[in-house]
């Protein structure tokens, strides 16, 4: 088994891989039950675990995401409407992990009194929390990264919080317009110190990806009872 805090992608023996895949699937086939929805500050619950937080644009798959990790079919659950959930909403995972689905960004219908409420409470979310130990920012592999999402870059160098490139919907994606998206992203973060030097390619409709994510993820995890 690896050892506890060893980063999936610099394990290179092939029974640590193994070991570090079924650790991931096990923590993810726990419970994981939403425990609170977030609209203030002053309402985040008490910091009890870990947490990884989820980030992205409306429509980016944020929810499919979250649901394919952890097989479930509704657990986080997609607006109606693009951009009208603004909560933090927080999901226990088997009491080893807390997932954190931050609300969607870019919604182009809000009034700019409220986009700018967003980000202030986001700032200070991730700029106040200190067992957050990274963030996943969600990109859509199909479309031209938005300056919505650059902002978001920024916001999360700001606030010194490590984040985590994840591509959704590769699956929708050709091999050669695959290979020219990693290519622009990873030169993308080279330039904000708070990004991780790789990127996760996944998609929620075919389960590429959500493999080698979950053992990622249970990296963070407080170690089983």
């Amino acid at each position: 088994m690896p050892e506890a805090g060893t980063d999936f992608r610099d394990l290179t023996n092939d029974e640590q891989i193994a070991a570090a895949l079924e650790d991931g699937r096990l923590l993810f086939a726990g419970s994981c039950d939403f425990i609170f929805g977030a609209q203030k500050l002053g309402q985040l619950p008490p910091q009890t675990l870990p947490e990884i937080a989820f980030a992205g644009r409306s429509n980016v798959g944020k929810s499919s995401l979250i649901n394919a990790l952890t097989g479930r079919k509704a657990l986080a659950r997609a607006s109606s409407e693009p951009g009208r959930t603004k909560q933090l909403n927080f999901f226990d995972l088997a009491n080893r992990l807390m997932l954190v689905d931050m609300p969607g960004y870019g919604f182009a219908k809000a009034a700019k009194s409220v986009k700018e409420d967003w980000q202030e409470m986001m700032f200070d979310y991730l700029r106040g929390r200190p067992g957050l130990r990274r963030v996943m920012l969600l990109l859509d592999a199909r479309i031209e990264i938005k300056q919505h999402d650059l902002d978001m870059m920024k916001l999360l160098d700001r606030a010194a919080v490590s984040f985590q490139v994840v591509l959704t919907k590769c699956d929708a994606v050709k091999p050669a317009a695959m290979a020219r998206k990693e290519e622009e992203v990873l030169a993308l973060n080279k330039r904000h110190p708070a990004a991780c030097p790789f990127l996760s390619l996944t998609s929620s409709e075919t389960g590429l990806g959500i493999e080698q994510l979950r053992a990622e993820l249970a990296a963070f995890a407080v170690p089983p009872q």
